[in-house]
């Protein structure tokens, strides 16, 4: 007989499995397919959302939460695009006044007053454009008091452009503050283990946060995913069930000082009491862990989820 151990915080879960002693091989292990999971190990949701009606509209009545919810590299593409756009629609525009006026085509001496000085083509009204906009300050271009057209343009532009920066910037500094990647640093075993604790059986796993920086009001909770169906024949196939893991005693309240071993009792009133060993073997299910908190140094909320599958001891 030879043991197989697996690691399981300080703890080991042992499998044994049998070798025969005779000159014949033995049959490879057949290899598992791998299940698709409702939520990864990663805390990712497999969701697709179809047949809904609207769908794009509604995404877009919300333009703000959309474009924090996207991919960095879509920000950064719509950052890019939305000013490199804004900038030469603008620039454009001081460039048709000067065009309409005939600022173009008059030499610039003291007789004549154009409306926006020393633009003479299309480069030269870009680069007044930016010195507003970025308010470098004027030197050798400026606006006269003799164009009340771009008096009105310099005024929208510097409307719009406060309206464009606010919903960027504000955009990319709340993605920013984000504590996403705060996920990477706690720890969850990566198997969950029944055994006996104080007289009863229970499901553990356990959970850590290897940052020194401390997770204020932790909480944690646990749900069952699996499919069931009603006594009125209604098939249900994601039905979610609550697992106890210390809630009526407080002790899923949590002082991450140290890695947790979080507890379930099966008794009476969990949803594993009335399963055998083997059904539990074969049983499709998932235990998805969710752990809410706010971080220590930027006093963001964040909710973490991980998955994990329950496997005999």
């Amino acid at each position: 007989m030879s043991a197989l151990r697996k690691k399981f915080g300080d703890d080991y879960q042992v499998v044994t499995t049998s070798s025969s002693g005779s000159g014949f091989n033995q049959p490879a292990p057949e290899k598992k397919k791998k299940r698709q999971r409702f939520v990864d190990k990663n805390g990712r949701c497999n969701v697709q959302h179809g047949n809904l009606g609207g769908e794009t509209s509604r995404y877009l009545s919300d333009l703000f939460t959309t474009l924090v919810d996207l991919k960095w590299r879509w920000n950064l593409f719509i950052f890019i695009l939305t000013y490199t756009v804004a900038w030469l629609f603008m620039a454009s525009m001081w460039w048709v006044i000067a065009y309409i006026r005939g600022d173009l085509n008059r030499a610039h001496d003291d007789k004549y007053t154009p409306c926006v000085a020393n633009v003479y083509n299309f480069p030269s009204a870009f680069l007044f454009f930016i010195e507003t906009e970025a308010t470098i300050g004027y030197g050798y271009r400026y606006i006269t008091d003799k164009c009340p057209e771009g008096i009105i343009l310099f005024l929208l532009q510097s409307i719009l452009g406060s309206i464009v920066d606010a919903f960027l910037i504000g955009c990319m500094f709340i993605k920013m503050s984000q504590p996403k990647k705060r996920a990477e640093t706690l720890m969850f075993s990566e198997h969950a283990a029944i055994s006996m604790r104080d007289g009863k059986l229970t499901l553990m796993f356990r959970v850590g946060n290897l940052r020194n920086s401390h997770m204020v009001s932790a909480q944690i909770r646990c749900k069952l995913l699996k499919s069931r169906q009603t006594p009125e024949g209604e098939f249900l196939p994601l039905d979610q069930l609550e697992l106890d893991v210390g809630f009526s005693t407080g002790a899923d309240q949590l002082f991450l000082v140290s890695p947790l071993t979080i507890c379930h009792v099966i008794d009476t009133k969990s949803p594993f009491y009335e399963l055998s060993q083997r059904s539990m073997q074969t049983e499709q299910f998932e235990i998805v862990v969710i752990l809410e908190g706010i971080v220590e140094t930027t006093g963001k909320s964040i909710c973490i989820l991980h998955n994990s599958l329950c496997s005999k001891r």
